[in-house]
């Protein structure tokens, strides 16, 4: 699939941070990963980290797909909000759930601490605001249900939000755990780091065919590639995303398209663009979401629509980045930016906002890290943990809360 249109901001100001070569001779590993973006990172990473012996593929440069189109919020909160998400799974799953992606913006933290540079990250509050006055009454509830599930968050009038935010709304919710970071340098480093360990990436090499073991306990995967060269490995993870129908025969997620755009550094007086440079984000479906980076750039993205093709995703983006342009003016009227740059990328909603992650079924050998939504990143962090224990044979309860026959 052709993910993004326009011009990403991560690639274009990061350059070619590290090049990787194609697939030129059979390969042999414990584990393949199929998916060099950040979730194929971030599993790489944790992989080797346990020792285990990993090659990574890609049919593109690494990191060049969804990830480069990505705007990397890092956020706890999932694009089906608590009180709604508890009827669909039970209130123990769904509130772990939000605790696991919690957790996982610590971990990414952790994670670029050891890291050649910080890759963006810094750690932020998340806006979440009422687009409309029904709007406010649910989130009166969804401050109950966060707070009965132990999660720390503050519920604001409109007084109170215009005081503290500068935000014209009739309420909102305010958390202080969330973050922000540059995906695609984060992705760049982690293979990196992997590669230092041992493994093997190789990008532009697609797997063409995967062969499943005739006896699955002892048998390899064979997986084919373009590129005529073959490799065997006891466990396969496919991390491709929105493409991974072409492995398990079933389409999870409704593709969507989301649009974004990148301001040139804006003129900052006080160290923030606003008041504590946090997320920002909306009740309205689809959403606006924004969020600064470390050069002083506004990042926005929205005005989701359905995905039909590259071409037509095309032709939207200019009145797409208008629309967004005026939706930022309106949010935030003391800024007066200049777009430097415009994308759009293609991502997945799934029924319940939940990611897909592990077995096709139990006992499989090929599994599953699929990070849909608009939190994938801490999905794809929990799914390199979750997935690296159940290769070593250590599996946990949470994998429940994101199975694939759910």
């Amino acid at each position: 699939m052709d993910l993004r249109s326009g011009r990403a901001f991560w690639p274009l100001t990061n350059g070619l941070m590290h090049t990787y070569p194609p697939l030129g001779s059979d390969e042999r590993a414990d584990v393949l990963v199929i998916g060099a973006g950040i979730t194929g990172a971030l599993l790489a990473e944790a992989l080797s980290a346990a020792g285990l012996d990993v090659v990574v593929t890609d049919l593109r440069d690494a990191a060049f797909g969804s990830t480069s189109a990505s705007t990397a919020l890092l956020q706890y909160e999932i694009d089906t909000n608590l009180v709604d998400l508890i009827p669909m799974t039970g209130q123990a799953d769904a509130e772990r759930a939000y605790h696991l992606c919690r957790e996982a913006i610590g971990m990414v933290r952790d994670l670029t601490a050891e890291l050649p540079d910080d890759c963006g990250f810094r750690e932020r509050g998340s806006l979440y605001y009422a687009s409309n006055r029904r709007d406010a009454r649910m989130l009166a509830q969804e401050h109950a249900a966060r707070t009965r599930a132990g999660l720390n968050v503050e519920h604001l009038d409109a007084r109170s939000l215009k005081a503290r935010f500068g935000i014209t709304a009739p309420a909102a919710l305010f958390s202080p755990d969330g973050g922000e970071v540059d995906p695609y340098r984060l992705a760049q480093h982690l293979l990196k780091r992997a590669q230092g360990r041992g493994a093997r990436v190789y990008d532009r090499t697609e797997v063409t065919r995967l062969d499943e073991p005739r006896d699955g306990r002892r048998d390899d995967f064979t997986a084919h590639t373009d590129r005529h060269a073959k490799i065997q490995a006891r466990w396969v993870v496919v991390a491709t995303g929105y493409e991974a129908e072409k492995f398990l025969g079933r389409r999870l997620a409704q593709l969507k398209n989301s649009y974004a755009l990148a301001t040139e550094p804006i003129e900052q007086t006080d160290g923030e663009l606003w008041p504590t440079g946090c997320l920002i984000w909306e009740t309205a479906r689809p959403y606006l979401y924004a969020r600064t980076t470390q050069d002083g750039r506004v990042v926005i993205g929205g005005e989701d629509d359905n995905h039909h093709s590259p071409a037509r995703r095309e032709r939207a983006l200019p009145a797409k980045q208008k629309r967004l342009e005026r939706k930022l003016g309106k949010l935030l009227p003391h800024l007066h930016p200049e777009t430097a740059f415009a994308w759009a990328g293609t991502f997945g909603e799934t029924k319940d906002g939940l990611a897909y992650i592990g077995p096709r079924q139990t006992g499989d050998r090929l599994l599953f890290a699929l990070g849909y939504g608009g939190n994938g990143i801490t999905y794809s962090v929990q799914a390199a943990r979750l997935l690296t224990d159940l290769i070593q044979g250590e599996e946990t309860g949470d994998l429940r809360i994101f199975r694939l026959d759910r």
